[in-house]
């Protein structure tokens, strides 16, 4: 039990530091540190109930960056995809679809950075967005991990403020549409529940150190920052369902 408890907060830690420096990739550093001593079914909702303020927080912050023209349409394109992506956690060996995804996402990094080298902003088609928020909704409800979620939003802003104020207010009706959904078929409980909740503060500690040290660094430091996350987290979902 203390074995666990101290891996809880390790993963807690370093999840939210991310959080705060990038805006996303914590739920992959999260579930990658805690694979070991839990299963998924145990570590999505317990990150679902850790991430949620951090969500609140972000969003709250870059609240004037929020374009409802863009975060409301890919809101409700990530719960559709949400609903089978549940389904599927519950019911289905995930590790195959996983290892797909982390190779799509490795794919989608490198396109992200090939694009900001060339310093163009591309315009972007309306379909193969559509696709990218309806598979980001499935990748979500599936276990949590929004780094498609991320890629779409690199694509529609035009700064680090728009890209995290954007991002965590979809994550946060995201995130609200699981907390509503999970306990109603048994994913998540009060064991989970309580564990989970009693890692905000350790959670609140990091995102704020997270956010602070991002302040210190520039726009395209933090743009790059961005995309290497991107991209390792596709290589750890790839290697962490492959192993």
């Amino acid at each position: 039990e203390l074995y666990n408890m101290v891996w809880l907060i390790v993963a807690t830690l370093a999840a939210s530091f991310i959080k705060g420096v990038c805006g996303f990739a914590n739920t992959l550093v999260f579930t990658t540190i805690l694979s070991f001593s839990f299963n998924n079914i145990q570590i999505t909702p317990m990150d679902l109930i850790i991430g949620y303020p951090a969500n609140v927080i972000i969003a709250w912050k870059e609240r004037r960056q929020i374009n409802w023209q863009i975060s409301l349409p890919v809101a409700a394109l990530v719960i559709l995809g949400n609903i089978p992506g549940i389904f599927m956690l519950k019911n289905v060996d995930t590790r195959t679809i996983k290892v797909i995804f982390g190779f799509f996402i490795i794919a989608m990094g490198i396109e992200m950075l090939m694009r900001e080298r060339a310093g163009k902003k591309q315009k972007q088609s309306k379909i193969i967005l559509g696709l990218i928020g309806v598979l980001s909704g499935l990748c979500c409800g599936l276990y949590g991990v929004g780094a498609l979620l991320a890629a779409y939003m690199d694509r529609v802003t035009e700064d680090s403020h728009a890209f995290k104020g954007n991002l965590c207010f979809v994550f946060w009706i995201e995130c609200t549409f699981r907390l509503i959904v999970y306990p109603c078929i048994g994913i998540l409980n009060w064991q989970i529940f309580r564990q989970a909740v009693c890692m905000i503060p350790f959670m609140v500690l990091a995102l704020v150190f997270g956010m602070k040290c991002c302040g210190h660094l520039n726009e395209m430091v933090i743009k790059r920052l961005v995309i290497i996350v991107l991209i390792l987290s596709g290589i750890a979902l790839v290697i962490q369902n492959l192993c």
